[in-house]
């Protein structure tokens, strides 16, 4: 290994190790202060600078992080509820998709950034509500399964655009994706159906004194080959790791010590350099600029407003205007996934780098000021 790399693994381990206590102590989310790390280790103090190397690890980072999204997706929610339970989660997500549109059209943001503003950080939105059992309650539910919605449609409707971006409209290159989601079905299909017939030999997955940690094994290479087989379709990578983890919730609903092995893995390490990645990349001249601050600032407020009206509907519910607007701030939460959006804007040429920075710090702001503005709306809730 060379020295560069060396030092700079140094230097971001200390980071990964440091920061949670620093996050803790001031009350802000950890991946905040990674990326703010990054900046300040990278194009400021240049103590660090982009490798192949750390680069490698931010990727397998990133993966880990969209496969434990697809993870934290509590089908029994979904089965328990029924198809009605869903209806009023649908329409606000459709709310925050025709609003999200609308904004970005009138004020000529690229077309693609309203799918953009679309995203919610489940991550965020799951710790806050099950922090004080607000997520047992209906008003919770809601919350919960919107937030799911949003993630997972706004991922595929970005997955179908890319296709179409690259494929330079619709046409038979775009069966890619469906040809994809058969293969999907099909690697879910013959999960169960050995699960079904060996589940001595899947017991062992969830066995935390296993020596050979077969559940830590299997998870990532179930996450790896959908990942492998999305490249070899052209479909995004993120998308393979979210259905990777999405087969194992709905497969193994009581997933035991595997899911706190696999987080403390990922989170404990690989994760974080993702996110202190993003600030080695950051462009800092940007903070020189007047103009990049008001559009950021022009983003919060549509952040904001597309998650806030649909959240209106709500009161059909019976649920109180406080509790309306707590949970529209709630949902304004973004973080992984919106960078990732971001991302894949940037590469099929639908946004700009400098719209990617502005969305890279609009996720830092939703990420902190959102939780803030939920605890502080929102009463204690009862279950009901």
């Amino acid at each position: 290994m060379e020295s560069f790399d060396a030092i700079s693994l140094v230097v971001i381990s200390l980071g990964a190790f440091l920061l949670p206590l620093f996050a803790n102590k001031i009350k802000i989310p950890g991946i905040v202060l990674e990326i703010a790390y990054g900046i300040l280790v990278g194009p400021i103090l240049n103590l660090v600078s982009p490798s192949e190397f750390i680069s490698g690890l931010a990727i397998l980072g990133f993966l880990l992080l969209m496969f434990l999204s697809g993870f934290e997706i509590e089908i029994e929610k979904f089965q328990e509820k029924g198809l009605k339970a869903l209806l009023l989660p649908t329409l606000m997500f459709s709310g925050t998709v025709l609003i999200s549109f609308f904004l970005v059209t009138q004020l000529n943001y690229p077309f693609f950034l309203g799918l953009v503003l679309c995203t919610t950080s489940v991550a965020i939105v799951i710790p806050i509500l099950r922090s004080d059992d607000t997520i047992k309650s209906n008003y919770g539910q809601m919350l919960f399964m919107t937030a799911l919605l949003s993630d997972i449609l706004t991922l595929l409707g970005a997955t179908v655009l890319a296709s179409v971006e690259r494929s330079g409209g619709f046409g038979i290159k775009n069966l890619n994706v469906l040809l994809y989601f058969i293969f999907v079905t099909l690697i879910l299909r013959i999960v169960r159906r050995v699960a079904w017939w060996n589940p001595q030999l899947f017991s062992r997955m969830f066995d935390g004194n296993d020596p050979e940690e077969l559940g830590i094994r299997s998870s990532i290479a179930l996450m790896l080959t959908l990942v492998g087989v999305a490249v070899l379709f052209e479909i995004e990578a993120i998308l393979g790791a979210f259905l990777a983890g999405t087969i194992f919730a709905f497969i193994f609903p009581n997933r035991g010590s595997l899911e706190s092995s696999l987080k403390g893995f990922s989170y404990g390490f690989l994760i974080p350099i993702f996110f202190i990645n993003i600030g080695l990349n950051y462009d800092i001249s940007v903070f020189s600029n007047t103009e990049f601050y008001i559009g950021v600032m022009y983003l919060f407020a549509i952040a904001i407003i597309v998650k806030l009206l649909p959240t209106l509907l709500l009161a059909f519910s019976g649920v109180s205007f406080r509790q309306i607007f707590a949970g529209g701030f709630l949902l304004s939460a973004r973080f992984s996934l919106i960078i990732a959006m971001a991302e894949i804007g940037v590469e099929i040429d639908l946004i700009s780098k400098s719209i990617e920075q502005q969305i890279i710090l609009l996720a830092v702001l939703t990420a902190t000021v959102s939780p803030i503005g939920y605890k502080l709306l929102s009463p204690k809730i009862k279950d009901e």
